[in-house]
């Protein structure tokens, strides 16, 4: 069963930008590479073709995975959100009770997640931890690394 995600506007854009990408420019690069392994003589001892029909494939799998993702896609419209919970698309301010460092983190799809850019998976261990709390609550989230603690300051969109 295939699964929905949500995405903005802008990351669904990106996943289909990429997936048209794939199927033109990869397309064109992993035949080309196949037209010159083949003209370099027996197909049968050739390990360059061999790589080359190789690559094909993984191209193809790539193609067709992205196609599933794309097509299960689904645009969230932030304006009926609850502001008062965390949901995807949700920008947090959080204050680590170790060290009362304040952090800022969007919850976005597990596609779009960037950590640099403050994008964080809903599917990460700290983005389902926050999954469903408020402004004010305390979340305890376990990580690889052990033990966070959290507060969450604030929630907005």
């Amino acid at each position: 069963m295939a699964t929905i995600n949500y995405y903005t506007a802008e990351g669904l854009q990106k996943l289909k930008d990429e997936l048209q990408d794939l199927k033109i420019r990869g397309r064109s690069e992993a035949a080309e590479a196949l037209r010159e392994a083949r003209d370099k003589g027996d197909l049968s001892e050739n390990a360059e073709y061999d790589a080359a029909k190789e690559a094909q494939g993984l191209l193809e799998l790539k193609i067709s995975k992205l196609e599933e993702v794309v097509g299960n896609a689904r645009i969230l419209d932030e304006a009926g959100l609850d502001l008062t919970k965390v949901l995807i698309m949700s920008k947090v301010k959080l204050k680590n009770l170790k060290n009362n460092a304040v952090l800022d983190y969007t919850l976005v799809a597990e596609e779009e997640a960037n950590l640099a850019a403050g994008k964080i998976s809903v599917k990460s261990p700290i983005g389902k931890g926050l999954l469903g709390k408020s402004a004010g609550d305390k979340a305890e989230i376990t990580v690889p690394a052990g033990k966070l603690q959290f507060e969450i300051l604030e929630i907005s969109r």
